[in-house]
């Protein structure tokens, strides 16, 4: 897809790997609709991917493990944008190191709601506007996580939400197979942003991917030629 004057959204869009890829896109002219719940973070990256060039953005505040406020942000994105060509499911959270008996119950409920339901409900509400202009290239863009392959100790809540994840996008990949509507997931290890630290956790993240690399690589990913498609993408240090 030739990236120019594209439309994007992009959920997590105020840190780590969704501002970095934000970022990049704005140097590419892509307009861009960000979607994150901190304000003040959201705000910055706006001013930052106007500064570099993107020829619009705006930044929507919302949960998007809240169905309602999902679609009321779709909603007023398809009308502040008049459409959109790339949907970046990029939002996530960490579950925190721990045996499925001691983790509680409102953290296994957050993680799933955000890491799961909140991109189906974001993917359900854009695929029906993809599917309104057959005619036009759309592409989805599902970030997982090595956990989305691999099972690893004493993850096993987010390891369910990315399992959830790969399994939803390659089923969506199959009903869209014909279609001029792209569906790709990122399989990425550790990188290093905030969301280990964001639970109190924290690691040596000296190894671990620097998100304005994967950035890169997403980037790339979206600017292929038409007959070209990188649907599977595995990525570590």
């Amino acid at each position: 897809m030739n990236l120019k004057n594209k439309i994007a959204v992009v959920t997590g869009a105020s840190d780590g790997i969704g501002k970095e890829v934000c970022l990049k896109l704005a140097k590419e002219g892509v307009s861009l609709a960000l979607i994150a719940r901190d304000e003040g973070r959201l705000n910055e990256v706006k001013n930052k991917c106007i500064e570099l060039g993107s020829p619009k953005v705006e930044g929507y505040i919302c949960d998007i493990s809240d169905n309602e406020k999902v679609k009321e942000a779709v909603n007023k994105i398809l009308v502040d944008f008049n459409g959109v060509n790339i949907l970046l499911n990029i939002a996530g959270v960490w579950q925190k190191l721990n045996l499925l008996e001691n983790i509680p119950d409102e953290e296994i409920d957050s993680v799933i709601d955000i890491d799961l339901k909140g991109m189906i409900y974001v993917t359900k509400l854009f695929l029906k506007h993809f599917k309104e202009k057959a005619d036009e290239e759309s592409i989805i863009l599902n970030i997982s996580s090595r956990s989305g392959v691999t099972a690893q100790e004493g993850q096993n809540i987010y390891t369910a939400a990315k399992w959830g994840v790969t399994g939803f996008s390659e089923s969506l990949k199959a009903d869209l197979k014909g279609s001029k509507i792209k569906v790709a997931t990122v399989y990425q290890g550790g990188t290093n942003t905030e969301l280990f630290n964001k639970t109190g956790e924290h690691f040596n993240q000296d190894k671990f991917i620097n998100p304005s690399d994967l950035a890169d690589t997403i980037v790339f990913m979206l600017s292929r030629p038409s007959q070209i498609w990188l649907h599977d993408v595995r990525v570590e240090y």
